[in-house]
C-alpha cells in the first residue's frame, strides 16, 4: 500500500515538472483558475473538457488556420457547441456513432469536438477508402450520421440508407452541410454528456481488413506527461499537421494542441513543396508528419529545396510506419536536429520515442521508452529475452486499447499487450523493432525477419525503399523477395543488392529474389502495403 502511494505522489510531480515546464501549468487569473478547475472536475481529461479549457485561457488566439481562413479558440468552442446542439436535434446522444470521413482542415476538428460534447462516439475513417471498404466499415460499426468530404460521394453507394448524411467540405450546396448544421445550433451550453466521449480508431488493414480500435479518453495526464517528457513541446507554438487527422499519430496531435493551446496549420491533401511553404509561412514551430512525407521534402528539386528556410522548426515529430535508414539524419543535416520518432501502434498508443540524439548513435533505432511505460521481449514460450535477443514486444503504459470492436484484442501477458512486433534492445538500452511478429520465416531452417533486411537495403546510396516479403519456396520451405525503388539517374543490378546483403548479415539473409519498382504501394500514412507485393 505504502509503495503504491509512494509511486502516485511520486508521478504527480512528475507530471506537475513536466507540464509547468511546457507551460501547460502556468499562472491564471483567479477567476480563470476556478473556472479551469471546475470545468476539468465536471468533464474530466476529454476533448470536450480540453476545447473548453482552452477558450478559458486563451479565447483569442488561433486554433486552426486552413484554406478557408483561422478560427480562435473562442470561435472553435462556440462552433462546435453549435453543432453539438444540431446534431443532438438529428437524433444523436451519448455513445451513438459519428463516422468521420474527412481530410485535413476544420470539419474535422469541429466534428470530434461536437461528438465529444455529446458523450458520442467518434469513427475515424480512412480517406482511402474504396467504396466496399467503406460500406462494410460503417456497416459493422453503426454510425448513425456519416460526415463526409464532398468528393467521397460516390463511395456512399454501399452505405445504408438510414445512415444521416452530412457534407462537411464542399464547393456546391448540397442539401445538409456541415457549416449550416453549425449556424443553425443553439450556442447554449451543454451539460456534461453522463458517458465520456470514445473514438475509434481503424487499425492500417495493410495485412487485411481494417478492425475496429476502441478507446477511451484518458484519465489522466500521466501518458501526456510521459510524451512531452521526450518531445520537448511548448505551449502556444504554431504545428503544421501533415499526418492525416484520421490516423491515430494525426488525431493525437490534433488533441494534444488543445492542451498546448498550440495554432495548428492543416492543408486538406499533403503536398511536399507546399507543405514547407507553410512552415516558413507560418513560422512554424513543429511538423508533424510520417516518415514518407520528409522522403518526399527531401527528393524535390535542389533549388525548390534551398528556398526553404525552416528557422524557426524546432520538433520534426513523427510516427505511422518505419523510419527507413538514414532518413531522420539526412533530415537533421539539412534542417537541424529536431527529429523525434515515435514507435507505437494503435492498439498499445506509443510504446518508445527516438530523440535526435539517440538517432545520432543509431539511425534505425526506436528510442527509449517514456516515463509510465513499461516493455517486456518475449520468446515464443512467453519467457523474457536478454539484451540483444530478438523477442516479442509486450507493452503495460496504461493506455492500450479496450479490445476490437468486432470481437476479440491483442495477445497479453498480464497488464502487457502484445504490440504486434518483434525487437530487441542493444547494451545502450536503445530498443529496435526487427519485423512484425507475423513476418518472421523460416528458411532454410533459418530464422530470418524481414525488417533487419530492408533497414539495411534502406541505407543503400542508391537506394531510395525498399520492402521485403518472405514467400513460399518449394526448396528452402520460404525465402525472401526484396522490392526495391532505385535512386533515379543510378544503375542498380538484383546481383549487386544480394552481395551487398551477404557482405554485412549472414549470407541466409540475402533475398533470392529482388524485383526493382518505381514505388512501393502505400497506404494513407505511408505504411507499404505488403500483401500487395506478396
Amino acid at each position: 500500500m505504502l509503495d503504491r502511494i509512494l509511486s502516485g505522489v511520486s508521478d504527480a510531480a512528475f507530471q506537475v515538472k513536466v507540464l509547468s515546464k511546457t507551460g501547460i501549468l502556468s499562472p491564471m487569473r483567479p477567476d480563470k483558475t476556478a473556472k479551469v478547475i471546475s470545468t476539468l472536475v465536471g468533464g474530466g481529461t476529454t476533448p470536450a473538457t480540453a476545447i473548453r479549457v482552452a477558450a478559458i485561457k486563451h479565447p483569442d488566439s488561433v486554433f486552426i488556420v486552413d484554406e478557408r481562413g483561422s478560427l480562435t479558440y473562442c470561435d472553435v468552442d462556440e462552433r462546435t457547441t453549435r453543432l453539438a446542439q444540431s446534431l443532438r436535434g438529428l437524433g444523436i446522444a451519448a455513445e451513438d456513432g459519428v463516422g468521420i470521413m474527412c481530410r485535413n482542415h476544420r470539419g474535422f476538428i469541429e466534428t470530434n469536438l461536437a461528438a465529444a460534447k455529446l458523450g458520442a462516439t467518434a469513427l475515424l475513417l480512412n480517406t482511402m477508402f474504396s467504396g466496399p471498404q467503406l460500406a462494410e466499415v460503417v456497416e459493422r460499426e453503426g454510425p448513425k450520421v456519416l460526415i463526409y468530404d464532398e468528393e467521397f460521394e460516390g463511395l456512399l453507394e454501399g452505405v445504408p440508407e438510414q445512415v444521416t448524411r452530412v457534407t462537411a467540405f464542399s464547393d456546391a450546396s448540397p442539401k445538409l452541410d456541415l457549416e449550416s448544421l453549425i449556424e443553425s445550433g443553439s450556442s447554449e451550453d451543454l451539460s456534461w454528456p453522463e458517458v465520456q466521449s470514445k473514438f475509434i480508431i481503424l487499425t492500417s488493414g495493410t495485412t487485411g481488413t481494417p478492425k475496429g480500435a476502441q478507446r477511451n479518453s484518458p484519465k489522466g495526464l500521466s501518458g501526456l506527461a510521459g510524451l512531452l517528457d521526450r518531445i520537448p513541446h511548448r505551449s502556444g507554438e504554431t504545428m503544421v499537421i501533415a499526418a492525416p487527422l484520421f490516423h491515430s499519430w494525426g488525431f493525437i496531435n490534433s488533441v494534444f494542441a488543445l492542451t498546448l493551446g498550440a495554432t495548428i496549420v492543416l492543408d486538406r491533401r499533403f503536398e511536399a513543396e507546399q507543405t514547407m511553404r507553410r512552415i516558413d509561412e507560418h513560422d512554424a514551430d513543429v511538423l508533424v508528419a510520417v516518415p514518407v512525407m520528409l522522403q518526399s521534402i527531401l527528393e524535390l528539386p535542389e533549388d525548390v529545396q534551398s528556398s526553404f528556410r525552416a528557422s524557426n522548426l524546432k520538433l520534426t515529430t513523427l510516427s505511422g510506419s518505419a523510419l527507413p535508414g538514414g532518413l531522420a539524419t539526412a533530415w537533421m543535416d539539412r534542417y537541424g536536429e529536431n527529429v523525434y520518432n515515435l514507435y507505437g501502434s494503435t492498439e498499445v498508443a506509443f510504446v518508445s520515442i527516438a530523440i535526435p540524439e539517440d538517432l545520432r548513435l543509431d539511425a534505425a533505432t526506436a528510442g527509449r521508452m517514456p516515463h509510465g511505460t513499461s516493455i517486456r521481449l518475449v520468446d515464443e514460450n512467453g519467457r523474457d529475452v536478454a539484451p540483444g535477443e530478438t523477442g516479442r514486444i509486450f507493452v503495460s503504459n496504461g493506455m492500450t486499447f479496450e479490445g476490437y470492436t468486432g470481437g476479440g484484442t491483442k495477445d497479453n501477458l498480464g497488464d502487457y499487450i502484445s504490440s504486434g512486433d518483434v525487437g530487441h534492445f542493444d547494451d545502450r538500452g536503445l530498443l529496435f523493432i526487427d519485423g512484425r511478429d507475423d513476418e518472421m520465416i523460416v528458411s532454410g531452417g533459418e530464422n530470418v525477419f524481414p525488417g533487419e533486411v530492408e533497414e539495411l537495403l534502406a541505407g543503400h546510396d542508391h537506394v531510395v525503399e525498399v520492402a521485403v516479403v518472405g514467400i513460399t519456396d518449394p526448396k528452402f520451405g520460404q525465402r525472401l523477395k526484396a522490392f526495391v525503388v532505385a535512386r533515379e539517374g543510378t544503375v542498380l543490378s538484383e546481383a549487386e543488392l544480394k552481395d551487398y546483403v551477404k557482405a554485412n548479415l549472414a549470407s541466409f539473409k540475402a533475398p533470392k529474389e529482388v524485383v526493382f519498382l518505381d514505388e512501393l504501394p502505400r497506404n494513407a500514412t505511408g505504411k507499404v502495403l505488403k500483401r500487395s507485393l506478396a
